[in-house]
């Protein structure tokens, strides 16, 4: 019987709505009682002065692996969920192949189990191929573990795949996540469309591009009655589409990437491709409208949208290079210093919104600290200083735009099922 006592931390989970300090005590795998004393069999942690809460899960990262291996594989992307607090993740089907088959998410848990180091959920393609043309055998990816269905890296563009895409998925209670954006009216742009890409001659992607095609989401949601989950929301008038259709009782979600809070358009201004996504980074009004969607419920996931580039496709001209930067490393950091630091999100709230609530939307059965759960711990020292050297990540990549940033606050220590597979030595 393998015994772990995490003593003295402020123990945070928001499902269970515990917020206190106390003892945790680890059997096996799983959280066995609250406020333990220790006995001499157990492995004792000290956490004074540290949050313990539910390991984190991401639900929006790109592993790369299989097909482009240059960029990022599982193992170094599952090392690097760790080293950001994550337990469990959920990786996007834009691989190469796409992940549109039986054997291709098999593939994946393979390659997961082979890491050993956090839990990998599949989001599987919507389509066969991700061509947006043939619905793929949903039925046989949930039956192989998938989690939910998206195409991302593209649009569902056909409305009637996307239709029958909620109506099928129902059948199964899964989530289509669509990353929303009408291409016609983003060909060609690299950076949001405002004053600032007129300033610099950049041609722009506008906001109109994705809140078009979220509203043509939530009507087909609406009508199915089928669980839309909007990919990275980063616009004013996304955030009030969506509220709006919460409001009337669509079943719509949403998340939001620390970038899409901490950077503005004004970053492109150095032309570092650092700073190119999709959705773009936007301006500030969308900025703070997408805080008021954090503060008030509407966004309830904040996620990282992962997206290792190899350093010879980053270093291209601002035109050339691909969209994305690595996120997995950064994301809590960023919580912490920008949200939770100046009052905009409570611990327990921001909590929330990396452990049950992705956990709810997928429908896994993470994200808690109650008796029984399986035990996923993160524990957080809230107060360190420290600087991020992009250099020392460990993901394959180096595409941060966050490099040299100071920050309050990190992972001290990563516990999936029981295990401690992460220790920062400072």
């Amino acid at each position: 019987m393998k015994r772990l006592l995490i003593q003295h931390g402020r123990v945070i989970d928001p499902a269970s709505r515990l917020d206190r300090v106390m003892n945790l005590l680890v059997i096996d795998g799983r959280i066995a009682a609250y406020d333990a004393h220790p006995s001499p069999h157990d492995e004792l942690i000290d956490a004074t002065g540290k949050i313990v809460c539910p390991g984190l899960i991401d639900m929006h990262v790109h592993l790369r692996e299989p097909g482009r291996e240059e960029d990022e594989t599982i193992y170094t992307g599952t090392a690097a969920a760790l080293a950001g607090g994550f337990t469990a993740v959920a990786c996007m089907p834009n691989t190469e192949p796409p992940l549109d088959t039986q054997a291709t998410v098999e593939f994946i848990q393979h390659q997961a189990e082979r890491a050993n180091h956090c839990h990998v959920y599949v989001i599987a393609c919507v389509s066969k191929n991700r061509e947006g043309k043939e619905l793929a055998e949903l039925g046989q990816l949930v039956q192989a573990g998938a989690v939910g269905f998206s195409d991302d890296g593209a649009p569902v563009y056909d409305a009637e795949l996307m239709r029958r895409a909620f109506e099928y998925a129902l059948m199964f209670d899964k989530p289509i996540l669509n990353h929303e954006e009408v291409r016609e009216l983003t060909h060609g742009g690299v950076m949001h469309e405002g004053l600032v890409s007129l300033l610099l001659g950049l041609p722009g992607m506008p906001a109109c591009a994705e809140e078009v095609m979220i509203s043509r989401d939530i009507a087909l949601a609406e009508t199915t009655g089928g669980k839309l989950h909007v990919l990275h929301v980063s616009t004013a008038g996304s955030v009030e589409l969506i509220r709006q259709a919460k409001a009337r009782g669509i079943r719509v979600t949403t998340e939001i990437c620390p970038h899409h809070f901490t950077l503005t358009d004004d970053n492109l201004r150095t032309f570092d491709a650092n700073y190119k996504m999709s959705p773009p980074l936007r301006a500030r009004h969308d900025i703070e409208a997408c805080l008021a969607g954090l503060v008030d419920g509407t966004i309830e996931v904040i996620c990282t949208d992962h997206a290792p580039h190899a350093p010879e496709k980053k270093m291209r001209e601002l035109d050339q290079a691909p969209f994305g930067i690595l996120g997995l490393e950064t994301c809590l950091p960023l919580v912490i210093t920008h949200l939770i630091e100046p009052g905009i999100l409570d611990w327990p709230t921001a909590l929330a919104k990396l452990t049950c609530n992705p956990a709810r939307i997928l429908n896994i059965p993470k994200g808690t600290l109650a008796i029984g759960a399986d035990a996923d711990i993160t524990i957080i020292d809230p107060d360190v200083h420290w600087t991020y050297d992009v250099h020392q990540s460990r993901s394959r990549s180096r595409n941060s735009p966050y490099h040299g940033w100071e920050f309050r606050g990190r992972a001290e220590k990563v516990i999936v099922m029981g295990q401690v597979k992460y220790r920062w030595n400072g």
